[in-house]
């Protein structure tokens, strides 16, 4: 429920110390928030009103394109706790080790670019931002299954897929420091994609479900938009995501 970017950001890794340092309970008797809190800036739009970034070749372009990366990491941090919030109660201690962890690390992905930002004469909140990125929370609050499936498995792997070639714009560029956050970044994810996967089959196998096809079938029924190449094979391996996953559902690019 906190709106503030910078309060958020702290009141995140704060949690995640205190869970690591034994300073929580394991209780799960809050009721969590449909919608988080947003900030006043920056203005949500719908996906088709979205202004072009371009590709990032121009110092603008990649200032719009810190600015969307940072927008995903800042609902991302939501992402991670409200998962912990409204199903850690059906999973064990470990579970909620793990997506504490991955809130904690979404926080510092946050920091990372908006400090970025502001290192190019900007910040966040200085452009609009995607209004969609909650939506699949908001299809998947009544079940654990569907919300791994469709958040870590497709949209964190979507991730996997496109950030080395973001990577490699911002190279070319000779963008040095955001390289380094981008690689940070890169690396994290490939372990949440992995913990989503794990706990995924996990869940499956509480109720004697077969994991890829019940996968195929929650993304089917909850994701509204598109699983299509190219994929990050290795990266998505890494993460346990295999081929027998994605392909089976896999549009045309």
């Amino acid at each position: 429920m906190a709106g503030d970017p910078a309060t958020k950001r702290r009141i995140a890794r704060d949690v995640a110390r205190a869970w690591r340092g034994g300073r929580l309970a394991h209780v799960f008797d809050a009721a969590m928030p449909d919608v988080p809190a947003r900030p006043v800036r920056p203005e949500l739009l719908p996906p088709n009103r979205m202004p072009k970034r371009g590709k990032g070749g121009s110092e603008r372009g990649r200032i719009a394109l810190i600015h969307a990366l940072a927008h995903i990491e800042f609902v991302a941090i939501d992402l991670a706790f409200d998962l912990v919030g409204r199903f850690g109660a059906g999973f064990p201690r470990a579970f909620v080790d793990e997506w504490i962890g991955v809130g904690g690390d979404e926080a510092m992905h946050f920091a990372l670019l908006d400090r970025r930002l502001r290192a190019l004469g900007s910040h966040y909140g200085a452009m609009p931002a995607h209004d969609g990125l909650w939506d699949a929370a908001r299809a998947t609050a009544h079940d654990a299954r569907a919300r791994l499936a469709v958040v870590p498995m497709v949209l964190e792997a979507r991730g996997l897929d496109v950030t080395p070639a973001t990577i490699e714009r911002f190279a070319h560029a000779d963008d040095a420091p955001t390289v380094r956050i981008l690689r940070r970044i890169l690396s994290d994810e490939v372990r949440h994609v992995g913990a989503g996967t794990r706990w995924f089959k996990w869940a499956c196998e509480q109720e004697n479900l077969l994991p890829v096809p019940h996968w195929r079938q929650m993304v089917e029924t909850y994701f509204r938009g598109a699983v299509k190449p190219p994929f990050n094979d290795s990266a998505r391996e890494s993460a346990g995501l295999t081929r027998d996953y994605y392909l089976g559902v896999a549009q045309p690019g």
